[in-house]
């Protein structure tokens, strides 16, 4: 980011990681991140979902899933809200 040009939102990273996992990251740049998250999700998904019952909810059989889901929403904003403000102060960012 050595550009004069603002570093992505991160309202709207924050909304594309909770609309699908790992799409924060790829706003922010980092596809390799975004979709180890991606993968990982549907892997720890598809793990739960082959290990419980059909009794158990939606949401408890993919409960692995939205585990790693629920982790990359923060880490995405978090690193979209340093860049920002970093950014915004005139400020070098380090690389993540």
């Amino acid at each position: 980011m050595t550009s004069d040009r603002p570093p992505v939102h991160p309202y709207i990273v924050l909304a594309l990681a909770v609309l699908l996992p790992g799409g924060g990251h790829v706003a922010l740049g980092l596809p390799q991140r975004g979709f180890g998250f991606a993968f990982f999700s549907l892997l720890l998904a598809l793990a739960s979902w082959h290990t419980t019952t059909p009794d158990h909810s939606f949401v408890g059989r993919s409960a692995g899933g939205l585990f790693v889901w629920a982790l990359s929403i923060p880490d995405a904003y978090r690193i979209a809200r340093l860049r920002y403000e970093m950014w915004r102060r005139g400020k070098a960012p380090s690389d993540e």
